[in-house]
């Protein structure tokens, strides 16, 4: 085994490290007694996994940071909601039902539905705008404390 195959099993050992840590997290009892609704989304899947209640609802396409952009990982309650937002960043374009997460990151919906399933954004999550819709509304109805938003690479 030379150097790079080592190095190779390492980063694999880490990355499984990172996200048996982040599902520990998600359900540590602190957590899951507050934890009503969570969205999981795995970049390497472009998937987003929402379990409401201890139930899987919804498993649904996304598009995550494409080349040169970045979609942070970690476990985020939102921060705010904007049900008609706009990007002032990015040409006005259109961000429905987002749910902010970290500073200018979001998950929303998106008019460029068939890039869904592979990376294209700068770095927000993306969905099926009927999808995005679905998930603020539950957000809304179970509120920012019993939300969790997962990414892991």
């Amino acid at each position: 085994m030379d150097f790079t195959d080592r190095q190779g099993d390492v980063m694999k050992k880490t990355s499984l490290t990172i996200v048996a840590a982040l599902a520990l997290l998600a359900f540590s009892p602190a957590i899951a007694g507050a934890t009503t609704l969570l969205a999981q989304i795995d970049l390497s899947r472009q998937e987003m996994v929402v379990t409401h209640r201890g139930q899987v609802k919804y498993r649904w396409k996304v598009s995550t940071g494409r080349g040169g952009y970045h979609t942070p990982t970690g476990s985020y309650s939102p921060k705010w909601l904007s049900k008609h937002h706009r990007s002032r960043k990015y040409n006005n374009a259109p961000m429905p039902y987002a749910i902010f997460f970290r500073g200018g990151y979001a998950v929303h919906g998106t008019n460029e539905i068939s890039r869904l399933g592979r990376p294209a954004s700068h770095g927000c999550v993306r969905l099926d705008p009927k999808h995005a819709a679905t998930l603020y509304s539950l957000v809304e109805r179970e509120g920012f404390k019993n939300t969790r938003i997962i990414i892991v690479q």
